[in-house]
């Protein structure tokens, strides 16, 4: 296995989960779910600057070792967000956000795959690494599907024409 490039493969897909977030904050019909996004923005550079760490760690000659920056174990983002959003008046209001919510819970299920796969395949430090990139991911996923799955279902049972 190619660390340096998986590394470089994850920086890449991070910026775009970054900009993706970013971006679509103002999309979002509610002030909450606003919040979320951009706090969401935020997270995703903690991740872009762990695994810069990583990167640096391989350019040092430091092989597998973990860079100095950790990840939280317990996500402590997605449990902030689980209290404030998850209210009936919070759903209703994001009917018209199921398609970027949508899109938000495939890019961290996509994340948490792509790192889990590579966590298999590499060994000590780097393995460890992974692995905590995939659990912050799958916290993310995790939320993104709850929100995704109310919105819809509020909307599913919307009579016709809103």
């Amino acid at each position: 296995m190619n660390l340096r490039r998986v590394y470089e493969y994850s920086l890449q897909r991070e910026h775009e989960g970054k900009s993706f977030f970013a971006g679509n904050a103002h999309r979002m019909s509610h002030a909450a779910a606003y919040g979320i996004f951009q706090r969401l923005a935020a997270e995703e550079q903690k991740h872009i600057e762990f695994i810069e760490s990583l990167l640096r760690s391989l350019d040092e000659g430091e092989g597998n070792t973990q860079a100095s920056l950790t990840l939280d174990q317990e996500d402590r983002f997605a449990q902030r967000a689980d209290s404030e959003m998850l209210d009936q008046t919070v759903i209703e209001s994001m009917i018209p956000d199921v398609a970027i919510l949508r899109m938000a819970y495939l890019i961290e299920r996509d994340f948490a795959e792509f790192y889990e796969r590579s966590a298999q395949q590499a060994e000590g430090k780097a393995a460890e690494a992974l692995a905590a990139l995939a659990r912050w991911e799958r916290g993310h996923e995790a939320l993104f599907k709850e929100l995704h799955d109310r919105v819809f279902e509020e909307y599913a049972h919307m009579p016709w024409g809103g």
